[in-house]
């Protein structure tokens, strides 16, 4: 993809598109000041002051890594929300941070909260994701605090965490809402930096939606429904890498001890699904595991059941058309099938399964670290769960 690096000042922002900085390896590399004209540093980059006051604030940048297993960032583009950890890293009061990021999330989701309406201006929110090459940095979208149907208990929630001493402490996630805006207008930034961001005439219909109703138009990309790529699925971090060969190395002489794991992986892949049930190694005619999953609430919900196959495999043995065929030959009518593997799905295997509609869901290697490091956080904690409860 082009890389967008000249006369920052004057470029429009596009979803997705790559703006990038010179090469000197230091900070004179930083794009974010160039572009926006904001502050340096982690977390909130700021234009405008005091940084607390979301009246007073023109622009808030917030650029994420996406790569710190303990504060996982992550944005669903098949929903347009972007959930976000506050900088709050150590013991102390919850607002207490060098760049004050957590007071500007807790004042930005009581604004969203509350029936008031900005006098003269409200801060652009401008996400950004490095992309791992000195420091150039991809547009993510622009933002507003909160998500449809969300209450103020649910889109900004102190959460605990404990450090390696075993101390407790608090951090922010939040969750933000991409608006549907594929480019923000350089001339409605311009207006922005000067305190007019709700008279520019550049303004997007969606974003002041959002600030006279709350109205929500999230920037909404549907799933392409294809085969993944073997090395989608084995994109693997290091730590990642650790978490499924611990995981294989527990069950290498008996791989079916591996199904009650991949049980466990299946409920937190798939909150609805219950009353799971292991079938016998030598009875489970092409199944591992059957259960229920729950759609709806109340009495008009209805159950669907599926069955599930596991296989404990080395990341470097593919799950081939057999293994494949052979859970989808046991599907009974009305019933959808599961396949976790610590390993990949091979190319063929999967292209038939998509071009077939076979309804089958897909956990590999890249699904179950990620699963298991939004729920445990450390990859100790994951080892020992692993060891102790399997």
């Amino acid at each position: 993809m082009k890389i967008i690096s000249e006369k920052l000042s004057d470029q429009d922002l596009l979803v997705d598109c790559i703006y990038g900085g010179s090469r000197n390896g230091n900070h004179s590399d930083e794009v974010l000041p160039k572009l926006l004209g904001v502050d340096n540093g982690a977390g909130f980059r700021c234009l405008g002051s005091p940084r607390t006051n979301i009246e007073t604030l023109k622009i808030l940048a917030l650029q994420t890594g996406f790569s710190d297993p303990d504060w996982p960032d992550h944005l669903d583009t098949e929903t347009g929300l972007f959930t976000y950890y506050g900088d709050k890293r150590a013991p102390g009061d919850l607002h207490d941070t060098k760049r004050e990021g957590n007071k500007i999330l807790r004042n930005l989701f009581e604004f969203a909260h509350s029936l008031d309406q900005p006098t003269e201006s409200f801060p652009l929110i401008l996400l950004f994701g490095k992309t791992g090459t000195y420091r150039d940095t991809r547009f993510l979208g622009l933002a507003v605090p909160g998500a449809k149907g969300m209450s103020s208990d649910e889109d900004l929630t102190a959460i605990w965490r404990t450090t390696a001493e075993g101390i407790r402490f608090q951090n922010y996630r939040s969750i933000f809402t991409i608006l549907n805006v594929p480019s923000v207008d350089r001339r409605w930034i311009k207006d922005a930096q000067q305190g007019k961001s709700l008279s520019s005439a550049y303004a997007p219909s969606a974003w002041l939606n959002w600030i006279q109703n709350r109205t929500y138009a999230p920037l909404i990309s549907e799933s392409d429904n294809r085969a993944r790529s073997t090395k989608e699925q084995l994109d693997l971090s290091n730590e990642e890498r650790e978490i499924i060969e611990a995981i294989y190395n527990q069950f290498i002489d008996e791989p079916t001890k591996f199904e009650p794991l991949a049980a466990e992986i299946l409920r937190l892949s798939m909150p609805n699904a219950h009353d799971i049930e292991l079938t016998r190694p030598w009875r489970d005619g092409g199944r591992d595991a059957t259960g229920k999953y729950r759609i709806g609430t109340g009495p008009g919900a209805i159950e669907v059941d599926f069955a599930m196959e596991a296989k404990c495999y080395s990341i470097k043995n593919g799950v081939g058309v057999k293994e494949i065929s052979r859970l989808i030959s046991r599907l009974r009518h009305r019933q959808f099938g599961v396949l976790v593997t610590t390993s990949y799905v091979a190319q063929q295997a999967y292209k038939e399964l998509k071009k077939d509609d076979h309804p089958v869901v897909i956990i590999t290697a890249k699904d179950i670290a990620g699963l298991l490091i939004q729920k445990f956080h450390h990859l100790d904690k994951i080892k020992i769960w692993i060891s102790t409860t399997f």
